[in-house]
This record gives C-alpha cells, sequence and structure tokens, in this order.
C-alpha cells in the first residue's frame, strides 16, 4: 500500500482518482482548501510540508483557468523536494504548446517546472500526462450557450472529449508506478465539430435552439481551428459523448 496525496482531489477528476487509488488499496489524502484533514491553499502554500511529508507519491489535478496554477506548483515543487517525495504526476492538456491560449500557455510553464524540479532535486521523479477535453466540460460549454434563444458555438472548431473516469484510472496508474516521464497523449474516442455536438446536445436534452456557428478572432482561436487541442493519432478513450449524455439522462 502506498501512501498518495491527490490535490484538489474534491473536483470533477480528483475525486474520481481518489476513488480509484482507495479501491486499489492505497491510502488516499487529500488536499483541498475544504479538506478537514489536509486544508492547503497552494497558492499560499501554508501547511503543504505537513501534508506531502511521508507520502510515496503526488497526482496534482489543482487547477483554475483563473490564475495562479503556475504559483501554486511552485510551492508544491518546494515542498515535494525538500521532502524528498519520489514522484509526481500532473495532468496537463493536449495543444498547451500549441494553442497560445492563456490558461494553456500556464500549464505548460507548469510543465517545464516540474521538469526543471526534477532536475534540481535529482530525487524527485515525474509523470506528465496530457489529455483533450472532458465531456464535462464540453457539456458546461453547451449547457451555458442553450441559456440563450440561440446557440452559439466556434465556427470551425473541432473538439475530442473524453471521459473523465477514463483519464483517472490512467493517472491512479500512473500513480503507483514507477516515474515515466512525459506520457502518451490520451484522447477521446472522436473528433467532432462543436456544431454537431451542440445539435446532439439539443436533441439528448430535448431542447429546441437554433445553433450559430460563429468565426471570432485572435491566435487561439486560429489554433483551435487548426486542431492543435486534438490528438486524433491518440483516440485510446472509449465512451462517446453520445454516450457520456444518454448516461446523464439516464
Amino acid at each position: 500500500m502506498a501512501t498518495i496525496l491527490v490535490t484538489g482531489g474534491t473536483g470533477t477528476l480528483g475525486k474520481e482518482v481518489c476513488a480509484r487509488l482507495r479501491s486499489s488499496g492505497q491510502d488516499v489524502r487529500v488536499l483541498s482548501r475544504r479538506s478537514p484533514e489536509h486544508p492547503v491553499d497552494l497558492r499560499e502554500g501554508t501547511g503543504l510540508d505537513r501534508a506531502v511529508d511521508g507520502v510515496d507519491a503526488i497526482v496534482h489535478c489543482a487547477s483554475t483557468p483563473r490564475g495562479g496554477d503556475d504559483q501554486a506548483a511552485a510551492h508544491l515543487l518546494r515542498a515535494a523536494g525538500e521532502r524528498g517525495v519520489p514522484h509526481l504526476v500532473y495532468i496537463s492538456i493536449v495543444g498547451v504548446d500549441r494553442v497560445p491560449l492563456g490558461y494553456y500557455r500556464v500549464k505548460r510553464r507548469v510543465e517545464q517546472m516540474i521538469e526543471e524540479a526534477g532536475r534540481t532535486h535529482p530525487g524527485l521523479g515525474w509523470t506528465v500526462l496530457r489529455t483533450t477535453q472532458f465531456h464535462d466540460l464540453v457539456l458546461r460549454l453547451l449547457a451555458g450557450a442553450a441559456r440563450l434563444p440561440v446557440l452559439a458555438v466556434p465556427a470551425g472548431v473541432s473538439v475530442q472529449p473524453i471521459d473523465v473516469r477514463e483519464v483517472a484510472q490512467r493517472l491512479a496508474d500512473l500513480a503507483v508506478g514507477p516515474p515515466a516521464g512525459r506520457v502518451a497523449d490520451m484522447g477521446g474516442p472522436e473528433v467532432r465539430f462543436f456544431d454537431d455536438l451542440a445539435k446532439l446536445y439539443l436533441s439528448t436534452t430535448h431542447r429546441r435552439r437554433a445553433v450559430l456557428p460563429v468565426r471570432l478572432a485572435g491566435r487561439a482561436y486560429a489554433g483551435f481551428r487548426a486542431g492543435g487541442h486534438l490528438a486524433p493519432e491518440q483516440s485510446v478513450g472509449k465512451v462517446t459523448f453520445t454516450e457520456f449524455l444518454h448516461r446523464g439522462a439516464g
């Protein structure tokens, strides 16, 4: 049995990772601002030394598009290096090095910080897994857009959503294994245009909306149109967006 710390362990991905680690017999420490046992604000770093002390691995799931991921990672890596944690597993996003989106740039910066920490602290091994967008994110975007009379989607943009439970299982497996560096990306089973998924969402939820593809400006949008966030050669996911929607409807 290993002791594994999961940051963001109460979030969409983190709670699934925790469940799979526990089901395999691991001792799981959940780190979040609201954790009763290990309440830590990663952006402040207070309480981290106690939280990471004696753990065999860290799965770093905590993240927010509101900013501060690099600051949080700096605190976590310092504590992990000083406390002799042998393995840190990080979840990243396909395309962080190809799509010039602010959030993606920060995720890529964290990847680089982890690589550098591995050189600074030779005992700190690391594993980085990049995946395409979760079904949950696509659903949240569509549900938000559907509040208006017309459901607007970015024109010409495809997505390759993957089931969060499949990603959680992969992270749990990586956490109990040896450090592996940058591992193969995980992509969802299908690459589909956003407007196709919008129509599927409306049909499944029995809503009537016109779907309006909208052309946007900027380099990030161009990167998404070019498919920089996709991994069609790594379509390893099994659960399609259709199956995900019907599972929720059931």
